[in-house]
């Protein structure tokens, strides 16, 4: 494993999380925009997709020296929902609601599972 800056578990985390804020924003920017062109949006959110591979393809490549391959994916599936959240309330400007909470809760339980000791 490459000597890093910060610990494998931490830095996985952070690129995550980078990663995900730019794959929110390409999927979801132009809900705002519906005027502009089908092709324009593609290509800008091709454009910042490329940037969230550039964070997304270390993240799991030292994260796999100390996680496994589920435990990353649970990584980053409850990281995309909380930049979902914050993306949806405050740039598209729709609250989330008590059923979405819930329905993230339980996706949280089950990443609880995915964690824990085997049974």
């Amino acid at each position: 494993m490459p000597s890093l800056p910060l610990s494998p578990y931490v830095l996985t985390v952070v690129l995550l999380i980078g990663s995900n804020c730019f794959m929110t924003t390409a999927w979801y920017w132009h809900l705002r925009f519906r005027e502009v062109p089908l092709w324009q949006v593609v290509l800008i959110s091709w454009g910042l997709a490329f940037f969230e591979y550039w964070l997304a393809v270390p993240a799991n490549r030292y994260g796999s020296y100390v996680y496994t391959a589920a435990q990353l994916k649970t990584i980053q599936e409850v990281i995309t929902l909380t930049v979902f959240g914050v993306f949806s309330t405050f740039y598209l400007h729709q609250p989330v609601t008590w059923n979405q909470v819930v329905g993230f809760a339980l996706i949280a339980a089950g990443a609880y599972f995915v964690f824990r000791a085997p049974i």
